[in-house]
């Protein structure tokens, strides 16, 4: 099921590959499963929305190169994978918990601190990052118990809002959150209105049929192949640079098929109507430890061709990411992050540290390269 909040949200046009004389670009298909609507611009009736809409064309740019997560809870309040992790899906989550770090929550700005809240925007679409639990109701996962942490180290309590992937910059910038967590990976569009606290590595899974012969290392592996991708992701980004690859070496394009949300996306993998999705890699591994019919047949950095980081987002220039990425190294090094992640079986994509990254530093940071 794919959660979306409807209120207070300014809709973006749809993003599709195009070429530039607007035509759909080679090797990709359109496919929204009815009754699924493709909503631009909605016609605001207050100040604020028309402020909304206003950022709407600066911050649309910045959605591209990350990947949506959108899916629905497991149907049990636990399932135990074959790595050994058992995936809590209960409203019942038991976080991992850290003490107050004063030099941490001194950075924070007052701004932020005035109402004793850490205000966070989270997606809530795929399991293990963020995700609805059992209830339907209750955002769950990796994110928000990272986010916990950071709320505990600035004393502060966590505030969650749970928004459409197409609203988080919109409502970073107009300061309705002061902080994202929800699988953003750090790219030069985005630096240029926002600041970065790097939190876990950022990768890509591809996924195949259990029986499947594929294994995907570059773009002739995809050649001629239907895969599973979201509209303006990372993962599009990444295939259709190999798209172009392809092309300049005489050889088919993969076939892009683009579903409405991870459901549909995994059911047309599953029932053989694509070859290959593409997604966050802590989905794919979880889908491949708690299915018998799928598994991982690739890895790609979610940065490709060069390196990302997944990180907290803040507005640019307000001094929160410091206070952010303080209060990440502190959980870092009294042991709660290492927990976070094992508990979710995200223990690869741990970071020794975390770092701030802005548009002034970017490139030259090591996980966050141009």
């Amino acid at each position: 099921m794919l959660h979306r909040t409807a209120q207070d949200t300014v809709h973006p046009p749809h993003p599709r590959a195009t070429t530039t004389a607007g035509a759909p670009a080679a090797g990709t298909r359109t496919r929204v499963p009815a009754p699924t609507r493709v909503a631009g611009l909605r016609r605001p009736a207050t100040k604020r929305a028309l402020a909304l809409a206003a950022l709407a064309a600066v911050v649309v740019p910045v959605l591209a190169a990350c990947s949506d997560p959108g899916a629905s809870a497991a149907a049990g309040p636990s399932t135990a994978a074959r790595n050994g992790v058992t995936y809590n899906t209960s409203p019942q989550q038991d976080r991992v918990r850290t003490q107050k770090d004063a030099a941490a929550a001194a950075k924070v700005p007052a701004a932020v601190s005035q109402d004793g809240k850490l205000t966070v925007a989270t997606s809530a679409g795929s399991i293990p990052l963020s995700f609805h639990a059992t209830d339907d109701k209750t955002p769950v996962g990796s994110e928000l118990d990272i986010a916990q942490l950071v709320a505990d180290k600035l004393g502060l309590e966590l505030d969650v809002k749970v928004t459409s992937w197409e609203s988080w910059p919109l409502k970073t910038q107009s300061g309705e959150v002061e902080t994202v967590f929800s699988n953003v990976g750090i790219n030069g569009e985005r630096v240029k209105l926002f600041d970065f606290s790097s939190y876990r590595a950022a990768y890509m899974g591809f996924e195949a049929k259990k029986d499947s012969t594929l294994e995907i290392k570059g773009s002739d592996d995809i050649s001629g192949k239907k895969i599973s991708v979201g509209s303006g992701t990372n993962q599009e980004k990444i295939l259709l640079a190999w798209n172009k690859e392809l092309e300049a070496k005489g050889k088919a394009p993969a076939q892009l098929e683009y579903y409405a949300n991870e459901a549909d996306t995994i059911l047309a993998l599953s029932s053989g109507r694509t070859d290959l999705n593409l997604g966050p890699y802590p989905s794919a591994v979880y889908r491949a430890n708690t299915r018998n019919d799928l598994k991982v047949v690739g890895k790609v950095n979610a940065g490709w061709p060069a390196t990302t980081l997944v990180a907290a987002v803040a507005k640019r220039g307000n001094g929160l990411a410091d206070a952010v990425t303080e209060a990440l190294n502190s959980s870092i090094k009294d042991g709660s992050y290492a927990k976070v992640l094992a508990r979710w079986g995200l223990s690869e994509e741990a970071l020794p540290d975390s770092e701030t990254i802005t548009a002034e530093n970017y490139g030259s940071t090591p996980g966050a390269k141009k």
